[in-house]
């Protein structure tokens, strides 16, 4: 029988109601946990310095988002080690240890090895990698005949495979195995922390680090999720 005018067939209701569910669950699992116009608003109060690194970072979350994850490793690695400059804290605010959040770190163009630890994260996820593959790493770094305190990214393709480490001293990604000058301390994300990179938990690190909950409060600001 003809649906009466003005009316719908049963079955378009239920095509209605099964896109709005379908919409729904690409909202709640879509990777790009970032907010575009947050960011660029942020960054627009920091300077000109921060909106051009921050148009840059956009194009290349937007162009890396549908590539294999260690091609996205390449370019935020590339990105951050060939825009930034290696500074020490108190030679860009005045202060022995701050860390930056990543609008921060591109608006003042220099950070220390946390902050570019730090933007490179918060920049993966945005690109979709998921943040339990990824780990900042306090590690000791043999530089020469000295050891100094370091802080180096970690990725996990899989939670027990050997991770692959992006650093700003060592610019070319290598596996753990390959980076003998580091030793790992304590390694920590969003989630957990761990001692060195194993699996034995040690706490949670937004209760036990202030700084680590200070950068994320900043980068949820600013537009990263």
């Amino acid at each position: 029988m003809p649906a009466p005018a003005g009316s719908r067939p049963s079955w378009w209701g239920a095509l209605l109601a099964h896109l709005v569910v379908v919409v729904l669950l690409l909202q709640l699992v879509a990777p790009w946990a970032w907010d575009r116009d947050r960011m660029l608003a942020t960054a627009q109060r920091y300077g000109p310095d921060a909106v051009a690194g921050v148009r840059v970072l956009q194009s290349t979350i937007a162009a890396t988002q549908s590539l294999p994850e260690t091609a996205r490793l390449q370019a935020f690695n590339r990105l951050f080690n060939e825009r930034i400059v290696f500074a020490e804290d108190i030679d860009t605010v005045g202060q022995v240890d701050q860390w930056a959040s990543p609008l921060e770190l591109l608006a003042r163009g220099a950070g220390d090895c946390e902050d570019f630890a730090i933007a490179k994260y918060f920049s993966l996820i945005a690109a979709g990698v998921p943040p339990a593959k990824l780990r900042m790493v306090y590690v000791r770094a043999q530089l020469g005949a000295s050891v100094r305190a370091h802080m180096v990214l970690a990725y996990y393709a899989e939670p027990t495979a050997e991770p692959l480490i992006l650093d700003n001293l060592v610019t070319e990604i290598r596996p753990a195995s390959a980076r003998r000058d580091l030793s790992p301390v304590f390694s920590f994300n969003a989630e957990g922390l761990w001692q060195g990179t194993g699996a034995q938990t040690a706490g949670d690190p937004v209760a036990r680090l202030s700084r680590w909950r200070e950068v994320l409060a900043k980068a949820h600001a600013e537009g990263f999720v």
